[in-house]
């Protein structure tokens, strides 16, 4: 395995290098490019931040005003049809809205559970198999002033569910079979 230690340690230096070589190259003033693009993103991320700021506070009201819990406990009949650990229902939920509010859920999932128990596996899977919808969502659409998601939405949540599902079928399968 060091061969790929050494290939994975050496990838982004060498694409780096390979960039700037090309460039060079096809005669392109590299340094002045990349600060375009610099000062090209540092505009976009004043064009996202109200985004950010808004979805930021959203989530710290709906955790603080106990939402979260209430929601969970609404959510108990489904979570037993579908067979997922009650403890990784705040989890569910909340990844799809906040990568750090969920990372904060699955750090005390795995303190509470233990990394390897089913519901610490069923977390650890989930944190791998989901994405922050709303956020990246909120991102995509604010930076490209997009008003209408669409089915976007709908999409992403959908992707969500599945792989909150698949989490639990997976791990009972390699597991617990």
């Amino acid at each position: 395995m060091p061969i790929l230690t050494l290939i994975s340690d050496l990838s982004v230096p060498v694409v780096i290098v390979l960039i700037l070589i090309h460039g060079l190259y096809k005669g392109v003033p590299v340094f002045d490019t990349f600060l375009e693009g610099a000062k090209e993103g540092i505009g976009v991320t004043f064009k996202i931040l109200p985004a950010l700021i808004a979805l930021c506070t959203a989530i710290g009201m709906f955790s603080a005003s106990g939402a979260l819990d209430v929601l969970s406990n609404a959510a108990a009949p489904l979570t037993d049809l579908l067979h997922l650990p009650k403890e990784v229902v705040p989890l569910a939920i909340l990844r799809p809205i906040s990568s750090s509010g969920a990372m904060a859920i699955f750090q005390k999932l795995l303190g509470d559970l233990g990394p390897d128990s089913f519901g610490g596996r069923v977390a650890s899977v989930m944190m791998g198999s989901a994405e922050t919808t709303f956020y990246t969502i909120a991102i995509y659409y604010g930076a490209t002033k997009v008003k209408d998601t669409r089915h976007t939405v709908v999409a992403g949540l959908t992707a969500d569910l599945v792989g909150f599902v698949a989490s639990a079928i997976m791990v009972r399968m390699f597991f617990y079979s």
